[in-house]
């Protein structure tokens, strides 16, 4: 499998994603379901940004790691969030965590009324190997 990112321009590299992301010779694709603050118990998180927003990382590693996939062949991750504001201060979270991994997703990020329950973020993923 090969994975190429394109990206036209810089300003996006300090964001820490591309802005397009082939990929050939895939074998498979895993398509990740929202992942939240939500615990293993099921219980939603009503804990501040910053919390939730790590806890989520978790879960979208534990989701990949546990199919056979791995976190550097993300292709694609959504972010969606009740409160903008309340994410960027929190975005350097994200951006380590893709940096931790070397994943250069292409990404779209998404403010949304509401998420489920008392969540106020969430990371959809799409995952090649």
């Amino acid at each position: 499998m090969e994975i190429r990112s394109i990206s036209p321009w810089k300003w996006q590299d300090e964001r820490s994603y591309a802005q397009a992301v082939e990929a050939k010779n895939v074998t498979s694709t895993l398509y990740v379901s929202g992942q939240t603050a939500i615990s293993a118990d099921g219980v939603s998180s009503d804990a501040d940004m910053q919390t939730q927003l790590t806890l989520a990382l978790q879960n979208l590693e534990q989701v990949i790691t546990e199919a056979g996939y791995e976190c550097k062949n993300i292709v694609r991750l959504n972010v969606y969030t009740t409160n903008t504001a309340e994410l960027w201060p929190n975005f350097p979270i994200l951006q380590a965590w893709v940096a931790k991994h070397g994943t250069k997703q292409a990404t779209t990020l998404l403010e949304v009324k509401s998420l489920f329950e008392t969540l106020s973020v969430e990371l959809e993923a799409t995952v090649v190997k």
